[in-house]
């Protein structure tokens, strides 16, 4: 394990990386909440057909 090269590329990372624009969080968030949502539902909906028939699940 070099140390000093992994910092020196640890330091290259950063310096490449940038804050994003308004509009690119914005466009990332919508998307991550979009993608949150949708396992949700999908969850809720397994969780509904699981309980509603009869000798499935708990």
């Amino acid at each position: 394990m070099d140390v000093p090269y992994d910092l020196n590329s640890y330091i290259r990372v950063l310096k490449l990386a940038s804050t994003p624009s308004t509009d690119e969080f914005f466009q990332v968030s919508k998307i991550a909440g979009a993608g949150i949502l949708l396992i949700g539902f999908i969850g809720f909906l397994i969780f509904a057909i699981m309980s509603l028939l009869p000798g499935v699940g708990a």
